[in-house]
């Protein structure tokens, strides 16, 4: 059997085909995640007036937790995400994706400030600095100029003031469903903290914006509230429902923009009223007026981004926790760490993200809160980075000013 021995040229020629295949499979590979990365969405929604995260998700097999909260404390009404931990009724619709895998909870999550003021918390929050403000610029403008650097992406501000975290150099849509927030809508914020150690004044206070923006929402279609779970009958009941439809409405609108030929990958939405210094609540009150809100516009985006579902993340974050006990006139006081959501088809399940530093008194942030034990910038480098495909040295530079040392938490998408 004789073998042919092939000619230097033959050789050449094969190798300089075989190079351009793999410049063209490497072209394709490229095109085709680019492709993919232009699909993925971005949601991040901040819950301003520092959000109780102790009962948004309550941890109820803690032993020290029914003591702490009193008569704030969640129990069978609780809808229990496994042996420690639970959601608020009013998140009915967050639950049932965390029962199917496209929602979990990061119950510890704090941002690296520790003043507990609402302006030098929400300023770290939106900035993404190590201290109140560093910069001028907000950390999800920054990342839509790093991400822009390599590919178009477009970014939409819900509302008629873009919050802190969306301005910047890079540029940015915005819409305004009508008159969520206007330029007084912190007042109530300053008020009920002015009024907070007053046992008379602060919990009428409380009362009075519960069922001011119960109307709010029957007269506007868009409010501060929502319903819970079961609206209560009467009157009252029909504003909550009003509420809730125009809540859902507000995320389905917004789907619709972020699904639309062109539309913006990232947004971004404020919505306030959660300082719950006066009664707050437990499965009905203030607090789960607030959440039913919340829950009926992230069930909104659910529905109205239909395919694009599995495609999306959804951050929802506070400023800071509240106090771990609750005080002398049914509400909490500012705290530390809180618990921030995550939604979307595009998260890996699990369980709780971080761990559980308990709520034993050893335990607790300077003997009143819940100790933080993870870092804020950690949780959304982790998910810029699976989800948007930024880049490692953008986000511990550009991104997140001085952050090599926080680490990403991964494995999230």
């Amino acid at each position: 059997m004789t073998r042919s021995t092939p000619s230097r040229r033959s050789v050449l020629g094969a190798a300089a085909a075989f190079g351009v295949s793999l410049q063209f499979v490497a072209r394709q590979a490229f095109a085709a995640s680019e492709g993919a990365l232009e699909k993925k969405k971005f949601v991040f929604v901040i819950c301003r007036g520092g959000m109780d995260g102790l009962t948004v998700s309550p941890p109820i097999g803690d032993p020290e937790y029914a003591g702490l909260r009193g008569p704030i404390a969640l129990r069978d009404e609780a809808l229990k995400l496994d042996g420690t931990f639970a959601l608020h009724p009013a998140l009915s619709a967050t639950y049932r994706l965390a029962k199917a895998g496209e929602a979990r909870i990061v119950p510890a999550v704090a941002t690296p400030d520790r003043a507990r003021s609402h302006f030098e918390a929400q300023d770290v929050l939106e900035t993404g600095a190590a201290a109140v403000y560093a910069e001028s610029s907000g950390w999800l403008n920054r990342t839509v100029e790093a991400l822009s650097k390599a590919r178009k992406v477009s970014a939409l501000s819900v509302g008629p003031t873009a919050p802190l975290v969306l301005r910047g150099k890079a540029p940015y849509a915005s819409w305004s469903p009508g008159r969520i927030v206007d330029g007084s809508a912190r007042l109530p914020t300053l008020l009920q903290d002015l009024y907070k150690d007053d046992a008379l004044l602060g919990p009428a206070l409380a009362r009075g914006l519960a069922t001011e923006a119960m109307a709010q929402q029957a007269m506007t279609g868009i409010g501060q509230g929502t319903t819970m779970t079961t609206p209560a009958a009467g009157p009252a009941g029909r504003l909550q429902q009003q509420g809730q439809a125009a809540a859902r409405q507000l995320g389905e609108t917004l789907a619709g923009f972020m699904k639309a030929p062109g539309g913006p990958q990232i947004a971004a939405i404020s919505l306030d009223g959660f300082d719950t210094h006066a009664n707050e609540g437990a499965a009905q009150g203030q607090l789960a007026v607030r959440l039913g809100y919340l829950d009926a516009v992230l069930d909104g985006l659910h529905s109205g981004l239909g395919p694009g579902w599995k495609d999306t993340v959804i951050v929802v974050a506070t400023e800071f926790g509240r106090t771990a006990r609750v005080n002398g006139t049914g509400g909490t006081d500012h705290g530390t760490a809180s618990t921030a959501l995550l939604l979307g088809g595009a998260l890996k399940p699990g369980g709780i993200v971080g761990d559980w530093p308990t709520l034993r008194a050893s335990a607790l942030f300077e003997n009143r809160d819940l100790a933080p034990t993870v870092d804020m910038r950690g949780l959304l480098k982790g998910v810029l980075a699976e989800h948007l495909g930024a880049e490692r040295a953008a986000l511990d530079t550009a991104v997140f000013p001085g952050s090599a040392g926080v680490k990403a938490i991964g494995d999230l998408v």
